[in-house]
């Protein structure tokens, strides 16, 4: 494919027209965005020719690579087929059967939180909007309406719709549109580095870090909570990794006032944490699993939930019509892409190998990157990372926010060949899930340039401690 582009006519259209998410709109047009012309593998290409390690997976959820003749041969069979019809009026098609029964074989069985159902939307943002109004629902047909109030966390993320933006925990977003909604409140974050007591164990923490969840469930009152919502791991919010035994205590937590609990998998599902799921890799047992992104590694959007025999049980048996849905819920094409994406991750054994093998290899590497100067701390879980950057590494003292030390490091890694993502000063990657140990040696070898480089810049600049 012949992928050559005027980028200065492209970049003026984009500036003329393109609306972009998450952006400084009067800050991009100044600059001119990046332009993408091609992918393969873990690389991609822009509008000049430079070829880019993808650390990121797109948006974390390339997660077989690009180039997948597999998925584009899969889409185009099923639009000569069946390009799309609605799931609305008792119709169903072939595809969306299929997926909803693949993906409650790979769910792990667990009584009355085992997975025999699938609600579809199209992202994670609609996928939790949804869980919203089954979580309502279902306290409403069991004769508890006063049940409303959803729990989530400081700066978790779970979408940028008016729900999703609500359900998570970032201030920037709750500062535009009068956000969040009623009946919905958030509690501290499990991010030890930051909130760690001096002489404080990770265990001790992590124990702490939940406790929070039950003084906000006494607080509110437990006969007016519904549900729990959070992340495995927090992905936007700096691959925030919970401490050994955080997830143990929620779970108990949860249980003990009878409160549903959602795992946000849009993530961590699909081979990212080396399970199939999320909440197999900390041992939980979820009434809800939103998932999106690498269900068809990005390919095409689809989303949904997961939905637990608890809760679908009551729906099914007590509810008569739920009174919501979308135009593209089950779209057959997204539902067959998603089918061959799934049976790639199975025959290549993508969550084996990130489980035993590349994700090990990853955290191996990442022990050498915490030894660097600027490095304060520096953790993996299966084939997410992040690394905070600091003024002094002793005393794990951070740089003023106003410097925006990790836009610097992001800044030297796209200019090195890398797409590596700043949260504030956390650097984090979420590779595609088909690399090798050698790519991943490329990988951690342009992290270490890139991180030689911004300290060279902030140590002229007098910014070290």
């Amino acid at each position: 494919m012949n992928t050559a582009v005027d980028t200065a006519q492209i970049q003026a259209l984009d500036s003329a027209h393109f609306l972009h998410p998450f952006t400084d709109f009067k800050d991009l047009a100044t600059r001119g965005a990046r332009i993408i012309t091609k992918a393969d593998g873990i690389h991609v290409w822009d509008s000049d020719g430079n070829k880019i390690l993808d650390a990121m997976s797109g948006l974390w959820c390339v997660n077989v690579g690009y180039g997948r003749k597999e998925l584009a041969d899969a889409a185009h069979r099923q639009m000569m087929t069946l390009p799309y019809y609605n799931s609305f009026f008792q119709t169903t098609n072939v595809p969306a059967v299929q997926l909803a029964s693949k993906l409650a074989s790979l769910a792990p069985k667990a009584g009355e939180r085992s997975f025999q159902h699938v609600f579809y939307s199209s992202s994670g943002s609609e996928s939790n909007d949804s869980n919203v109004r089954m979580v309502r629902r279902y306290w409403d047909l069991l004769g508890q309406p006063q049940r409303k109030v959803i729990i989530s966390r400081l700066n978790s993320y779970h979408g940028s719709t008016m729900a999703g933006a609500s359900l998570g925990g970032m201030s920037g977003m709750h500062a535009q549109g009068d956000l969040p909604i009623p009946n919905i409140t958030h509690i501290g974050q499990p991010y030890f580095f930051e909130n760690g007591l001096p002489g404080e164990s990770t265990a001790d923490f992590g124990l702490r870090a939940a406790g929070w969840l039950e003084e906000k469930i006494l607080e509110i009152g437990a006969d007016k909570v519904a549900a729990f919502i959070a992340e495995p791991i927090q992905g936007a919010g700096g691959v925030i990794i919970p401490p050994p035994g955080y997830w143990r205590e929620i779970q108990r937590i949860v249980d003990k006032y009878g409160i549903l609990l959602i795992s946000d998998e849009v993530i961590c599902a699909f081979g990212r944490l080396g399970t199939w799921f999320g909440y197999e890799k900390f041992g939980y047992k979820p009434d809800l699993v939103t998932f999106a992104k690498a269900i068809t590694s990005g390919y095409i959007p689809l989303g949904g939930v997961l939905v637990g025999d608890r809760v679908a049980k009551v729906l099914i048996e007590q509810g008569g019509e739920f009174n919501h849905g979308y135009t593209y819920s089950g779209h057959p094409v997204a539902c067959a892409v998603a089918l061959a994406n799934l049976a790639i991750m199975e025959q290549e054994q993508l969550p084996q190998r990130v489980r035993d093998d590349i994700g090990p290899y990853l955290a191996e590497c990442f022990e050498e990157i915490a030894r660097h100067p600027l490095v304060g701390a520096a953790e993996t879980c299966g084939l997410m990372a992040g690394l905070v950057l600091v003024k002094n590494k002793e005393r794990k003292e951070v740089f003023a926010e106003n410097l925006a030390v990790g836009m610097i490091c992001r800044g030297h890694c796209f200019r090195n060949g890398l797409i590596m993502r700043a949260v504030g000063d956390r650097m984090i990657i979420a590779p595609p899930l088909i690399m090798t140990r050698s790519q991943i040696d490329e990988m951690v070898a342009l992290i270490s340039r890139c991180l030689d480089l911004t300290y060279q810049e902030v140590k002229q600049n007098g910014w070290l401690a």
